[in-house]
């Protein structure tokens, strides 16, 4: 696996400045897991002295998309991947470091494989959950990903 915690961060400040900003940062990333934290704080709070929701978004997103942007790029191929959907659940305030671990890697590379195959676009879900640092859950995202072959 070529990409790193670090060349992600990296990517964040000149791709996705917004979430580099807010203090979105990877720390780790495998094929199959993927954790993202942001520390709350005065760029990404809300009015309710919490992390604002799209901060949390963001972070989340992230966890599941780095996995994806990772395969793709190892796959060779010119393949576009996209947010067609997604949901949240908030189940808690947002103060402190919260960090969103998403382990649904495995669901990538059957998708690739498809849209390689068949030429179509394929679709598949991958679930994030943040929790903070007493280890609760505070949100819960989930990211339905299209990938196709670019044509």
């Amino acid at each position: 696996m070529g990409v790193t915690a670090q060349k992600f961060n990296k990517f964040t400040f000149f791709k996705l400045p917004a979430a580099w900003w807010t203090g979105v940062r990877v720390k780790s990333i495998t094929e199959q897991q993927c954790v993202v934290a942001v520390k709350y704080g005065w760029r990404n709070q809300n009015p309710f002295n919490s992390m604002f929701w799209a901060v949390q978004g963001m972070a989340a997103e992230l966890s599941t998309g780095a996995m994806v942007i990772n395969q793709i790029r190892e796959s060779g191929k010119k393949i576009s991947m996209l947010v067609q959907n997604n949901n949240a659940n908030f189940s808690k305030k947002a103060t402190g470091r919260i960090t969103f671990t998403c382990e649904d890697g495995h669901l990538i590379q059957e998708a690739i494989d498809e849209t390689v195959g068949t030429g179509e676009g394929q679709t598949f879900w991958m679930k994030s959950i943040g929790v903070n640092e007493d280890g609760v859950v505070v949100s819960t995202f989930n990211f339905e990903w299209t990938v196709r072959v670019k044509g």
